[in-house]
């Protein structure tokens, strides 16, 4: 029934597709153009600089650093700038390089929007800018060494799970091969670490579901559950995908997958009771009215919440049903802070891939039973997301949900696609997925390169105005 088949030549090209994309945004998208990067970055210095814990400034929150490494972002690479046609120089790296001699000191770092997350997320980055220092490096070229380490860490933890997969392959394949993936590993944000530990998360709990228990494997779950949930809490319950259905509530096997969440469980609320728990409030535009809102205190928005849970539900269908289209176009691709868009053929193209991908089969027979289950642990780690925005991130009391985008939701979608599954592969659409797959990433390394590069980009919320359905479909968004 369970097997781990062996490597096709396709799956390979197709894994080696994902590794070339994921080095080559990290090379080509220039300092800070991935959401929040500027934050990451900090909050990755400040560990390497011996920072486990933030201070609190007056409403700054965040620690002292060189005056020289903020400012490659505060001066040389600004992402608050006008809404005007912007494109970058391969001089603007060497000017920022030789700089650094005239910017001595120290200076307060203000980084609330990740205050709070777990110095784990940070690891390869923070290795990555300490060994561009080790090495005698300007920061700009530590910046990039450090967006290099944290890519191929997400690279490394992407291979692991793929191996460990028990069923599915294809399903993982595909979501990595999505140019949202790709981008955000090649930056320096923890989704790199998010996403491979949620792939790996899941990875090994299917195979002990499945394939039941071993020392090893047992070792390593109690290990990679505890790293997932300190990636941030909602995603813990993505190893009950490894719960069989219907289960023995006797079998070993799902005791060990309930203990390890347990254990997560555990360690997420001891990093949150060592760090202070506080949550770091932060201005947002919001989404509704442009105005610069406070984003809420949990305690005073989880009361209303609990107060008219009815409401809420009327909240969570209304912005899910408004935001559905957006998340779809951020979980293919849309680049810098949201706002560059592929053509829009490319789209359709990603839904086809995503397609060829289930067409591949699972390897496995499952009954209906099984992939509602699956289905279900999906759904609920989405409102999951979801509820925390409401409570981290919006305004108090606002009738819509702010700050969730498409990509939260990529260590769940393998989940979906193997649900969805059927058993053997569909003939033809391994070689539909791989066509798919390569001409999807073809066209977003292009539009990253000539809309950064070539011809320029602005950033601007929303969807850009186009001339023509013609220049719409083939063209990046920033030449509509």
């Amino acid at each position: 029934m369970l097997f781990t088949a062996p490597w096709t030549p396709i799956e390979r090209l197709l894994l080696a597709a994902v590794c070339i994309a994921t080095v080559f945004f990290c090379i080509v998208t220039p300092p800070f153009q991935a959401p929040d990067e500027n934050q990451h970055y900090m909050k990755a210095l400040a560990l390497a600089q011996g920072h486990v814990l933030t201070q609190q400034r007056g409403e700054a929150i965040g620690v002292a650093l060189p005056r020289a490494a903020l400012d490659i972002h505060a001066v040389d690479f600004p992402t608050d700038v006008p809404p005007t046609v912007r494109r970058f120089d391969r001089a603007q790296i060497a000017d920022s390089a030789s700089a650094d001699a005239g910017r001595p000191g120290m200076a307060f770092a203000d980084f609330p929007n990740v205050a709070s997350y777990a110095p784990s997320l940070y690891a390869p980055g923070a290795i990555g800018l300490m060994l561009g220092r080790a090495l005698d490096r300007s920061w700009i070229d530590a910046f990039y060494i450090g967006r290099l380490v944290n890519a191929l860490t997400g690279l490394a933890l992407l291979i692991a799970a793929l191996r460990l997969l028990p069923f599915g392959r294809n399903a993982l394949l595909a979501t990595a091969l999505l140019p949202t993936f790709a981008y955000q590993t090649g930056s320096l944000s923890p989704d790199s670490v998010i996403n491979g530990l949620g792939f790996l998360g899941l990875a090994l709990a299917l195979r002990t579901g499945f394939m039941g228990v071993a020392p090893a494997r047992s070792a390593a779950l109690l290990l990679i559950v505890p790293l997932l949930a300190l990636c941030k809490g909602v995603y813990l319950p993505i190893m009950a995908a490894g719960l069989r259905w219907p289960q023995n509530r006797r079998d070993l096997r799902t005791g060990l997958i309930l203990g390890a969440m347990a254990l997560g469980a555990i360690v997420f609320i001891g990093w949150m009771h060592y760090s202070g728990g506080s949550q770091a409030l932060y201005h947002i535009q919001s989404r509704k009215t442009g105005e610069t809102m406070m984003t809420a205190p949990l305690r005073d928005q989880l009361a209303i919440l609990l107060n008219d849970p009815v409401g809420y539900a009327r909240i969570l269908v209304s912005s899910v049903v408004e935001r559905a289209p957006v998340y779809a176009l951020q979980i293919v691709g849309r680049f810098g802070w949201n706002a560059i868009l592929l053509p829009v053929v490319a789209y359709p193209l990603g839904l086809l891939m995503l397609g060829a991908g289930v067409a591949n089969g699972s390897g496995a027979r499952f009954g209906i039973g099984q992939r509602l289950w699956w289905l279900a642990v999906a759904g609920g780690v989405a409102l999951l997301i979801e509820t925390a925005m409401y409570l981290t991130g919006t305004p108090l009391g606002a009738d819509y949900i702010q700050g969730t985008q498409g990509r939260y939701f990529l260590p769940i979608l393998p989940l979906v696609l193997i649900a969805l599954s059927p058993e053997s592969a569909v003939r033809g659409a391994q070689r539909i997925f791989a066509a798919a797959a390569i001409a999807l990433l073809l066209i977003a390394a292009a539009t990253v390169f000539d809309s950064f590069w070539v011809h320029g980009f602005i950033t601007s919320d929303g969807m850009p105005p186009y001339e023509s359905i013609a220049r719409a479909l083939l063209l990046p968004s920033p030449r509509w």
